[in-house]
């Protein structure tokens, strides 16, 4: 198995991501301290930054799953960076993903990197790259809700416990929707190699499709509604009631008026 045939420089991490984590950070402390004078704003930064550091980890893991298993070119692609710019269609993988958490707050997945099949070998393998990017949000996932599931929310500020409800929401609704067995989403991919070749070159045509199929499919008010129970039902599970997710998606959609729904900065 190939391990690492790259050079230092393709796996040093761009000065891009470091930006992203340090917006996140420091929007993440203002929203705890209630620093910023417009909360909504402190939030809605908070979690596009770490929404978008959450993309950045799903796309490595396929790269860093793909290096290990063969591909040894995601290093010269960049891949490794962590850099969202480098990725084979930065539009698809971080500017369509956040409009689509501002629009409807759902955490529906973008693009990929671009893997080179040929020089991996074996069914699983190809299985556990796609499988690795709906993985990390699970990871990212379970670190969010922790505090909930764990009871360790005494003296969390409200505003940030909303904040971190709603990203938890964003994460179980990506690995979700990345898991399903969608033409060009990663649920398909995971299953792909197991299928007969005559099925791969049926389904072919309608990968570039599959994401936006997805998306049409969850503006039909009964699609969402079942699919939004269970998310709901998921996270109640992990001790996040679905008021929090409710006044963290209000806090993050500023521009709005919350008509006193939620109390911020409390």
């Amino acid at each position: 198995m190939t391990t690492a045939a790259t050079r230092h420089s393709d796996r040093r991490i761009s000065p891009v991501f470091l930006g992203i984590l340090a917006v996140t950070a420091v929007t993440g402390w203002a929203t705890w301290t209630g620093f910023a004078e417009l909360p909504g704003v402190a939030v809605f930064l908070f979690v596009t930054a770490a929404w978008i550091v959450s993309l950045c980890l799903h796309e490595y893991a396929h790269a860093r799953t793909a290096l290990h298993s063969g591909d040894i070119s995601v290093g010269a692609k960049g891949y490794l960076t962590l850099n969202p710019m480098k990725y084979t269609h930065a539009l698809l993988s971080i500017v369509l993903p956040v409009v689509f958490v501002i629009m409807g707050g759902i955490g529906l997945p973008g693009g990929a990197v671009f893997i080179e099949r040929g020089r991996i070998r074996g069914r699983w393998r190809h299985s556990l790259i796609s499988a690795a990017g709906p993985l990390t949000n699970v990871l990212f996932a379970v670190v969010c809700t922790a505090p909930f599931w764990l009871g360790a929310l005494d003296g969390v500020p409200a505003d940030f416990r909303f904040a971190l409800a709603f990203l938890a929401l964003l994460q179980v609704t990506a690995a979700i929707l990345n898991f399903l067995p969608v033409p060009g989403l990663d649920g398909y991919g995971v299953i792909e190699p197991w299928l007969s070749h005559g099925v791969r070159r049926q389904v072919e045509p309608f990968a570039p499709f599959g994401l936006l199929f997805v998306f049409a499919l969850l503006w039909v008010p009964a699609v969402n509604g079942v699919f939004f129970d269970v998310v709901d039902s998921l996270l109640g599970a992990l001790g996040i009631h679905e008021i929090e997710t409710s006044c963290g998606y209000h806090l993050f959609r500023f521009w709005q008026d919350t008509n006193g729904v939620c109390s911020v900065s409390s």
